[in-house]
């Protein structure tokens, strides 16, 4: 008797609605869905606590054939819809069902749901070739055999998907046929383990593979035997099952911060007094972005709210670098910048990204960069600094912070002694080298 929501349910003789299965005289789909009702009227689940999820293939449409709930998705992507159904829900029995297709095209999630050990039950209707599209071989067609695609015979070795399942922890891993009599009972068994459990079902195809092989029930079984993989109860281990640690770590961390909550009182009194949006414009892997997060951080202890936002290419450290940065005594709800108040231009990479922004800019604004760019076309006002650093060698490296130290001691945004101080905090490591070119920064200043 199933029950759920407090209410009894009348036991259910069959799972399967009124519908009649769509499949080809003798397919194997057939007999698998025979077993798996009779699997689910001997454990008497609640189907409104069932969910049979699915992908695209012949095997794609039989979730519409039962009365529980179901899941269609994209081709090999049933075993990802099925993890997040489970994370959503670690109470819900879900069973998924996919063919060989889609275990070849989604064989990562697969993988993936293994080592987890997520609570699913995976039904791999094994009939070695693409049975919607026309024959085509799939990642399970034995060497040598005949399909649409492998006119000569199949050149590649087949996928033994329950040793690549097992190898990556899956706890439950079966293999037998469509014909076998207690194939009801391996997937009643296999619904009641409680972590990730994996049945490949060899199957016949009979409106492609069997006619292009002369392949029938005696040629599978043999088929088993020559590849030399296992049959039966392949795998069974008690690792936990995965939704529900992530539900108990959930409960034991909630009401708690994701990430350590470390407040940063200000220490310093800024003099600005309405949003300032700067932006920094040089070279990537010349610690562009680094001098910005000093800056903010700077900005944060001298009582400001401050974002900021990074450009670069992937590469990382080739080509631009690019960190938009506003600073304002109130809170930012926007953190787009539509013309800087500042920019300070660093290099040629730099340059390249903000033409835009000097297009924008206005004699109200200001450009403070070195005497490389000093005939840049703009409106804005042009400070030029020269980074000579009073003696100091000016490097690949330094040349974004002292720059930078600069332009806070221009425009006087909050004490330049806040900038030092956030390299102490913020990058201590790197605070004995750092500091010095802050102080030397002051002998960029044109007189």
């Amino acid at each position: 008797m199933a029950i759920a929501n407090d209410l009894v349910l009348q036991p259910l003789e069959t799972y399967k609605n009124e519908r009649h299965d769509p499949f080809c005289p003798g397919c194997g789909h057939t007999f698998i869905l025979n077993h798996l009702d009779a699997a689910l009227t001997s454990l008497q689940l609640d189907p409104r606590q069932t969910v049979l999820v699915t992908d695209i293939g012949c095997v794609g449409l039989s979730d519409q054939y039962f009365v529980t709930n179901a899941f269609h998705g994209l081709h090999g992507r049933s075993v990802a819809y099925a993890t997040g159904i489970k994370l959503a829900n670690p109470a819900l029995n879900v069973i998924v069902m996919m063919g060989d297709g889609g275990t070849g095209i989604g064989g990562t999630h697969l993988i993936n749901a293994a080592r987890r050990n997520i609570g699913l039950t995976v039904l791999v209707f094994n009939n070695f070739n693409f049975g919607m599209t026309g024959g085509e071989h799939s990642v399970t067609t034995p060497r040598g055999m005949l399909t649409a695609s492998t006119r000569g015979g199949n050149l590649e070795s087949p996928l033994d998907i329950c040793a690549s399942v097992a190898v990556n922890g899956a706890g439950y891993v079966y293999r037998g046929t469509s014909f076998d009599k207690d194939l009801p009972d391996r997937i009643a068994e296999a619904i009641q383990y409680e972590g990730f459990a994996l049945l490949d079902i060899w199957e016949l195809c009979t409106a492609y593979f069997v006619p292009n092989n002369d392949f029938g029930r005696k040629e599978l079984v043999g088929t088993v035997e020559t590849l030399g993989m296992k049959t039966g109860l392949i795998q069974r281990l008690e690792p936990d099952e995965y939704a529900a640690n992530v539900r108990r770590q959930g409960q034991k961390s909630a009401g708690q911060p994701v990430l350590p909550v470390r407040a940063i009182e200000p220490a310093f009194k800024a003099a600005l007094d309405h949003k300032f949006h700067l932006v920094l414009a040089g070279s990537a892997g010349a610690k562009v972005r680094s001098a910005a997060q000093a800056l903010g951080y700077a900005g944060v202890l001298s009582g400001l709210y401050v974002t900021q936002a990074d450009d670069y290419p992937t590469t990382v450290k080739s080509g631009h670098s690019v960190s938009e940065i506003i600073l304002s005594p109130e809170e930012i709800r926007y953190t787009g910048i539509d013309r800087p108040d500042a920019l300070v231009l660093l290099s040629e990479d730099g340059l390249a990204k903000v033409r835009h922004h000097l297009a924008v800019m206005t004699p109200d604004d200001v450009l403070i960069t070195t005497p490389e760019f000093a005939e840049v076309a703009t409106r804005a006002r042009k400070v030029i600094v020269t980074p000579h650093g009073g003696g100091m060698r000016i490097t690949r490296t330094n040349r974004a912070l002292i720059v930078t130290a600069a332009a806070l001691r221009l425009l006087n945004l909050f004490p330049i002694e806040a900038l030092a101080e956030a390299v102490r905090r913020f990058q201590p490591r790197f605070a004995d080298e750092n500091l010095p070119v802050i102080e030397a920064s002051a002998a960029l200043l044109p007189e």
